[in-house]
């Protein structure tokens, strides 16, 4: 038996030129990071607010009042339950935006990248032990319609300080949002059936 023709390295070398352009991806999940980073920072001065004009900081609170959007008849002097929730439900949309951030950079990066080789790491994520593009698509979209959730809650909460109209196309935006995740998965449960398992 005569051995398989060798291919020549020169026309090798744009397959492998092609195939190692995958890390011209890996500045963009360090950005990613970057931001990931920026997010924490924000968190904590969120929080700290928080804590301040729990303790009766105006500074701290007037801040609070700014970044939520919040606005009442009267001027606000306390904390009221209002501005706590919309407060607290900020801090989870930060955490909720930062799984995603997770999400994109550990499961982008073992899928378009490079293996990671955490098989024996206790802490592995369980979803990236059978990541793919598919599966990551239908997390990120699930994801984005907790964040949209989160959102939509805040803004029906503060809604008198919105106009009927931004209600009404924030609600539709999310409906999208939700029939495009149904959609996503749908489409990957048709092009990846679950193998039915036999009777015993």
């Amino acid at each position: 038996m005569s051995d398989p023709v060798k291919t020549p390295g020169s026309t090798r070398a744009l397959p492998n030129l092609i195939f190692a352009s995958r890390w011209l991806q890996l500045p963009l999940y360090i950005g990613l990071i970057a931001a990931q980073a920026i997010y924490v920072f924000h968190f904590w001065v969120e929080l700290v607010h928080l804590i301040e004009a729990a303790f009766g900081n105006q500074n701290a609170l007037a801040a609070l009042v700014k970044s939520i959007g919040y606005k009442d008849g009267f001027e606000v002097t306390a904390l009221n339950e209002t501005i706590i929730m919309l407060v607290v439900l900020a801090l989870i949309d930060v955490v909720m935006i930062s799984n995603l951030l997770i999400m994109v950079i550990v499961g982008g990066y073992e899928t378009f990248v490079s293996r990671m080789h955490l098989e024996n790491h206790p802490d592995q994520p369980e979803w990236l032990s059978h990541v793919n593009a598919s599966v990551l698509k239908v997390k990120l979209a699930t994801a984005i319609i907790g964040i949209s959730s989160i959102h939509l809650l805040k803004t029906f909460i503060n809604a008198a300080n919105y106009d009927q109209k931004v209600l009404m196309w924030q609600t539709i935006i999310h409906v999208v949002f939700l029939l495009s995740a149904m959609a996503i998965a749908a489409t990957d449960r048709i092009m990846h059936p679950v193998a039915e398992t036999p009777d015993h």
